[in-house]
């Protein structure tokens, strides 16, 4: 009788461990899954998840009996989307003067309102599909790295935010006729750099707050104010030194050439950059963020900006250059990393106006799962982070999307058409139930 007992505890034991096992287990029946990393479309794959993290990658036939699954069978399935150039918490309207709104922002609003209402636009592009965002200043002190530290807490949702704090610039930053007895302002929002070893110093206040990353301005455009060569190097060196990667503003050819001088691991915007410093970027594998928009965006913004119908012709103009330096920058070998940069009120969430870059992209002749690369593995590995975000494979955390549509087909439409969206293996949209 003793023995029976035994053996039917042991029985019991057993089976509670096997089912420990198997908690928080679930699959995903992927008809088409997106192999960022190899940029091609795979079909009829399951992804095994356990928690936050994907297991394994393993053909649909191996669906273990009675599993909990996700069944994407008739949708094509991607990373969590990436957008490598965001202000969460800065917001414009478009009729509003730069310079004028931040004076405003940063004297008459309560940090704590700023940070409620950036909350607020994270939490929307996470419900876009875009589960992380590299955050680059006008974030005030460092409230970009306490939002971050508030989602990843889960006190609120959004997606993962890897954060620069305050962007590091030359005298009066990029906040303009400021008068010289109210310069201390501008310290509210940018760290000033005086000298090289003061660039070591503020990389070094940067470090002990916590963030994911360095952002400089080479140019303060329209200050006329800009980094030098050797303060640019001491920043570069010394965030390296940490193991942080240093991206650049940059408006002028000349301040984009002297930031890939100093060693930068990656230019924001280059509106303006010439053959010779594209073909200097790709020698040193420094990536571009082109933040531009495309055709409609810019029909609502001019509405919303005051301008009249005879006062449009720049637009084409401003286009025409745009979608050519992104053409010559292909050409060149520089890698494209997909950032959107808009902050601009269009009476839409902020995530929903992120997705914008897809279209402008698209419509300057990127192909489609160019542009999916280019917002996935390819933004994730430039801040060295390719094999936790931007890709689905095992260890990377399971940050999944699905589209119903044909990406190859009808991209801009399949892409705004979102059904499914995970982050940390947690469901935020299944509009597939």
């Amino acid at each position: 009788m003793h023995k029976n007992i035994l053996i039917f505890i042991l029985i019991v034991l057993i089976s509670q461990a096997k089912g420990i096992g198997q908690e928080g287990i679930k699959y995903i029946k992927a008809g088409t899954l997106y192999d960022s990393k190899n940029n091609v479309l795979l079909k009829n794959k399951l992804i095994q998840i356990k928690g936050t993290r994907i297991v394994s990658i393993d053909e649909v036939e191996s669906l273990p009996k009675g599993a909990e699954v996700l069944d994407l069978s008739n949708h094509t399935v991607l990373p969590g989307l990436i957008d490598a150039h965001t202000h969460v918490l800065f917001s414009q309207d478009a009729n509003k003067d730069f310079a004028e709104h931040s004076i405003t922002s940063l004297t008459m609003e309560h940090d704590g309102l700023r940070t409620l209402r950036g909350a607020k636009r994270a939490k929307s592009y996470l419900y876009n599909g875009i589960t992380s965002i590299k955050d680059l200043g006008n974030s005030g002190r460092f409230l970009d790295v306490a939002l971050k530290n508030a989602i990843n807490e889960g006190t609120t949702e959004g997606p993962r935010i890897f954060a620069s704090g305050p962007i590091l610039a030359a005298q009066g930053g990029q906040i303009y006729d400021v008068l010289p007895e109210h310069q201390q302002i501008i310290n509210l929002e940018y760290r000033i750099i005086k000298s090289p070893e003061d660039g070591k110093n503020a990389v070094r206040e940067h470090v002990n707050q916590n963030v994911d990353l360095i952002k400089v301005c080479a140019d303060n455009i329209p200050n006329k104010t800009f980094l030098s060569v050797d303060e640019m190097k001491s920043i570069v060196q010394t965030a390296h030194d940490h193991n942080l990667t240093v991206t650049a503003h940059c408006i002028t050819n000349q301040s984009a050439w002297n930031a890939v001088e100093a060693g930068v691991d990656g230019i924001e915007h280059g509106f303006n950059l010439a053959d010779s410093t594209l073909t200097k970027m790709a020698e040193k594998q420094i990536y571009l963020v082109p933040t531009e928009n495309s055709r409609s965006y810019m029909d609502v913004y001019t509405k919303l900006a005051g301008y009249q119908p005879d006062e449009l012709d720049w637009v084409d103009d401003y286009i025409a250059r745009m979608n050519d330096r992104l053409k010559r920058a292909i050409k060149k070998g520089v890698q494209i990393v997909a950032g959107s940069d808009n902050y601009t009120n269009i009476n839409t969430s902020r995530g929903q106006s992120s997705k914008d870059m897809f279209r402008y992209y698209f419509e300057a002749g990127m192909k489609p799962l160019d542009i999916l690369q280019a917002s996935t593995y390819l933004s994730a590995k430039q801040f060295n982070k390719e094999n936790r975000i931007g890709v689905i494979a095992p260890k990377a955390y399971a940050d999944i999307i699905a589209v119903e549509g044909d990406i190859n087909k009808d991209f801009v439409n399949t892409i705004d058409n979102v059904v499914f969206i995970m982050k940390d293996g947690a469901v935020y949209l299944d509009a597939t139930k």
